[in-house]
């Protein structure tokens, strides 16, 4: 009897385990497609309003107006650039 109890109880966990498992993946894929969505607005230029285009200076990032109205960088590259320039 104490054995069947010990089986039925291991049962019960593995099944736990498994719906928590599947909780986590469906969790995942929600937050996936959220990342996935914000990644397709682009930023756009406040004067021309064209979509910003990627560029790369060595290691830092920024985002330029197709137009050459302007550029834009976060404060990380903000740095980078500046030390490098010292």
């Amino acid at each position: 009897m104490s054995d069947e109890k010990n089986r039925f109880g291991d049962k019960l966990h593995d099944v736990e385990a498994a719906r928590e498992e599947q909780w986590a993946a469906q969790q995942d894929a929600e937050l996936m497609k959220q990342m996935r969505e914000r990644l397709k607005k682009t930023m756009q230029c406040p004067d021309c309003k064209r979509n910003l285009v990627s560029h790369r200076l060595g290691d830092i990032a920024l985002l330029a107006c197709p137009d050459g109205d302007g550029a834009w960088i976060d404060a990380a590259g903000l740095e980078k650039l500046a030390k490098s320039t010292k």
